[in-house]
């Protein structure tokens, strides 16, 4: 089987704000969660791992609504402390 490459950073911001566009109509209230549970069930986990190195990085280029459900995702996908 051949080795996928990474996806872009930039494709990865592209395809996060075009979820991001999609559910802008929803409001706020709405649209943050929508986005985060779209990413959690139809993101494959290297995809995750890269757009939450992306935010880590500062997050350049992601919707302010993109970034909230991100932040969101990716603290519950953290570890809980024991």
């Amino acid at each position: 089987m051949p080795r996928r490459l990474p996806m872009s950073p930039d494709r990865l911001i592209y395809m996060a704000n075009q979820i991001g566009t999609f559910f802008r109509s929803q409001g706020h209230g709405k649209a943050v969660p929508g986005i985060a549970e779209h990413i959690k069930k139809f993101w494959d986990p290297r995809m995750k791992r890269a757009i939450f190195a992306h935010l880590d990085a500062g997050g350049a280029g992601l919707e302010p609504d993109v970034r909230e459900a991100l932040t969101s995702l990716q603290a519950a996908s953290l570890p809980a402390a024991p």
